[in-house]
């Protein structure tokens, strides 16, 4: 299935993009809200066998049938315009300039762009830059030793192990290692615990499961007594977008690869999340006319015509789904264009916090 975007939509208009006022994902004083290269989106390939007035701005939304295309990209854009307006208030009031550091090991290629691209947006904003690049047979120590050192540092305010680490290393024990007031990829067990709990505030939440809630806030889209169904159960994506629609009063459901019939779970929600990493696995006959769909997959498929051999594809079969959903992201150019800017708020957060700024 061809993956479309919403500049090719022959209908495409301008339509309102709302700043939501509420959202208790972001932190800013003044209500700043809140490419794809999270350290730690890695979604895993599920088999399922299903039966045969706020502040007013603006982003070009395309709309094909019933469906609006949700366009992340001109979200992230202006929300990083809003971090670097906030970042430059608190330079001039205190002095003070966030700064993110980023830890790699060994010599991937996805994950060496997924650094530079983190690089280029806290330049963009003004968030100071730190990394340390260690080789693929650094000890595990050494890593240690280095986020210790982050931990320390007055002037990092938040810290990212790029995964994934190399096999002879415990992620688990590396990730644990990094200061719960520094964790801004919110993947701390305390940050997930207190998320999980009525009544408690996580310091950070997860970024691409963040960057999906706001998206729905923009764009005006009600989760409060909505029935919602989360797509994977992951820590990274399925698991935390799960505890936040819950926040937000939706009633939720998650289908993972051992749920029956998955299709007649799916076709009551008004509220989708897909985050299995399988193209064009959700279709449109499952879902339910009006829903609103966030597809978090981000698939390669071989195509010829393409001058790399291939084309990106969400979970959702999009040229099915579009002609049912009232709203929908695409892949490219949805979840996707969110997740840097998601971490780029959670490192300005963290900075205005240690800084008792308001």
């Amino acid at each position: 299935m061809a993956s479309m975007i919403f500049s090719e939509c022959s209908t495409a208009r301008l339509l309102p993009l709302r700043c939501h006022r509420s959202c208790p994902a972001l932190s800013f004083s003044r209500r700043v809200s809140l490419p794809l290269t999270s350290s730690r989106l890695f979604l895993p390939s599920l088999s399922f066998q299903p039966r045969a007035s706020s502040t007013s701005v603006s982003a070009t939304i395309a709309t094909e049938s019933s469906a609006k295309v949700i366009d992340g990209k001109a979200v992230a854009k202006q929300i990083r315009e809003e971090i670097g307006v906030e970042i430059a208030r608190m330079k001039e009031a205190i002095g003070i300039v966030p700064g993110l550091a980023v830890i790699l090991v060994g010599d991937r290629k996805d994950s060496a762009t997924y650094v530079r691209n983190k690089k280029k947006a806290c330049d963009a904003v003004g968030i100071n830059s730190f990394e340390v690049h260690l080789p693929e047979d650094t000890t595990e120590q050494e890593v240690l030793n280095s986020i210790s050192r982050f931990n320390e540092d007055p002037s990092v305010h938040g810290i990212l192990v790029q995964l994934p680490l190399p096999s002879h290393m415990n992620e688990e024990k590396i990730l644990n290692a990094v200061g719960i007031e520094k964790d801004v990829d919110g993947f701390h067990p305390l940050n997930i615990g207190r998320l999980a709990m009525r009544g408690r505030e996580p310091l950070f939440v997860p970024c691409t499961p963040k960057g999906c809630i706001e998206l729905l806030h923009r764009y005006g889209i009600q989760i409060k007594g909505k029935k919602a169904v989360v797509i994977g159960r992951s820590n990274i994506v399925g698991m935390p977008a799960a505890l936040l629609l819950q926040r937000e009063d939706a009633t939720v459901t998650i289908v993972h690869s051992r749920t029956n019939n998955p299709e007649d779970i799916i076709k009551e929600a008004d509220i989708i999340i897909s985050a299995v990493g399988q193209a064009n696995m959700v279709r449109g006959s499952w879902i339910k006319p009006g829903a609103a769909i966030i597809d978090v997959g981000i698939n390669p498929v071989e195509d010829p015509a393409s001058p790399r051999g291939y084309r990106l594809v969400g979970d959702v079969c999009y040229d099915e789904v579009v002609k049912v959903a009232s709203a929908v992201t695409p892949v490219p150019g949805g979840v996707g264009p969110m997740t840097i800017a998601m971490l780029l708020s959670n490192t300005l957060s963290s900075a205005k916090r240690m800084h008792n700024f308001n």
